[in-house]
């Protein structure tokens, strides 16, 4: 499956949760939702995982953790905050780029709408 057909799962995994609670609540509880709706999908999913930070040769367990990763290529950051900034893009490119994934979905729940707190990043390699 590419990364494009995973997301399009996600999305709309999203999307049902975002109908279902709407916007307000903590991250967490939309992270827990969202991590519900994937696993149904049959989807391997995995939440909170471990990303070590590896500088030169040194491997550094940095305490990174993905909120989501989907079938080991889309990784999602879920956020429930006013507004997206700079620095939580940033995250998902740094993120992707540690894990070697092509695809991050920024994901903020605080909004009207989910389309309007939804963010594609690529990573470039």
């Amino acid at each position: 499956m590419t990364e494009n057909e995973i997301s399009e799962k996600i999305i709309g995994c999203a999307i049902e949760v975002h109908k279902s609670l709407g916007p307000g609540l903590l991250e967490s509880a939309y992270l827990e939702c969202l991590y519900y709706e994937l696993k149904k999908t049959g989807l391997h999913v995995e939440k909170q995982k471990p990303l070590p930070l590896i500088y030169k040769e040194v491997k550094l367990d940095a305490g990174y953790r993905l909120d989501i990763i989907v079938e080991d290529k889309v990784i999602i950051e879920v956020k429930s905050v006013e507004v997206l900034n700079d620095i939580h893009t940033a995250q998902v490119l740094t993120y992707l780029k540690l894990s070697g994934c092509k695809l991050g979905l920024l994901m903020n729940f605080n909004v009207i709408r989910l389309v309007e707190g939804l963010k594609r990043l690529v990573n470039k390699l």
